[in-house]
């Protein structure tokens, strides 16, 4: 089935684009989403006008996204964490305690947008990837500390 996405949907392509997938991903997952439509005379032409606004509010969205990144580049996340012997974390670090305290710290970042290997469970500065959007990631540094 020929579809034209109307969002980036990843692995399959940008805004915009003329794709084809399998009726049941399309039918199943992507129009559901209203994440595209299908690719006839009459959406066509439309996408057309379409894909240049589309385009702007890329562009936009990806200006926005490279701004937050700069700002996330130079601030340090502190967590704090209970501890016992040995420095040893009672559970762990995760994607989602990091968004919270980013949150707390008056940055708008979803957790599944910060990309952990595994859980933090160590005391320490980590390095942690986030992804803004497509083309943008940064690294965040994640201080992990003894709760007093």
């Amino acid at each position: 089935m020929l579809v034209i996405l109307r969002e980036n949907v990843e692995n399959l392509g940008h805004i915009g684009d003329v794709v084809k997938v399998s009726d049941g991903y399309a039918r199943n997952f992507l129009l559901p989403r209203n994440l595209v439509v299908v690719a006839e005379a009459k959406n066509v032409a439309a996408i057309e006008h379409q894909k240049k606004l589309l385009e702007k509010k890329r562009l936009a969205q990806q200006a926005v996204a490279k701004e937050v990144a700069q700002k996330l580049e130079q601030v340090t996340c502190t967590i704090s964490r209970k501890v016992g012997e040995h420095d040893k974390l009672f559970g762990s670090v995760s994607a989602s305690d990091i968004a919270a305290a980013l949150k707390a710290a008056g940055y708008q970042v979803e957790k599944r947008s910060i990309s952990l290997n595994a859980p933090i469970r160590t005391l320490g500065l980590h390095t942690v990837t986030v992804k803004l959007d497509a083309e943008v990631s940064t690294n965040l540094k994640v201080q992990v500390s003894k709760e007093d």
